[in-house]
């Protein structure tokens, strides 16, 4: 009973620290390596600051491609009208969006399938527009729209 409660009575840290201990021994050496992928190089899970800012090139690229349709007023919200096709359309035939292509990095189907498809491709921009979807990780570096469509993001 004792090791039961004592994490709470000795505070936060030993409950920390107890955690930790055990989180160990489950937890893999290398990002995608429980989904049987390489440490690094070519196919391995794309980090996270190369998909961060993809996703930053693909945003500007949408707001400059729908302020040359409005111009000189500003797209406002027609930006994201612009993201939608920019994402959708190569994600669906390449597997890409401009910023990926640009940092080398590309979402793959988990079954091996060659092209990733119009309706996963839709529910990855929908869900990435909601933001909390696509920032919550595990540990394989796959966030929640990536395991909703059976995808991933690798290294070229």
């Amino acid at each position: 009973m004792r090791r039961v409660i004592g994490s709470w009575l000795d505070g936060p840290k030993a409950a920390l620290n107890d955690a930790r201990e055990h989180a160990d021994d489950e937890r893999p050496q290398w990002r995608g390596e429980g989904l049987g992928l390489p440490a690094s190089g070519s196919g391995s899970a794309a980090p996270t600051g190369r998909r961060a800012l993809a996703f930053l090139v693909d945003i500007l690229l949408a707001g400059l491609v729908t302020w040359a349709f409005t111009a000189p007023d500003v797209p406002g919200n027609y930006s994201v009208i612009g993201w939608f096709v920019i994402t959708v359309v190569p994600v669906s035939l390449a597997g890409a969006t401009p910023g990926m292509m640009l940092l080398r990095i590309w979402v793959a189907r988990v079954d091996g399938a060659t092209f990733v498809g119009p309706w996963r491709a839709i529910v990855r921009c929908l869900l990435s527009f909601l933001v909390i979807p696509a920032v919550v990780w595990n540990l394989d570096g796959r966030s929640w729209h990536d395991r909703l469509t059976g995808t991933l993001v690798l290294n070229r």
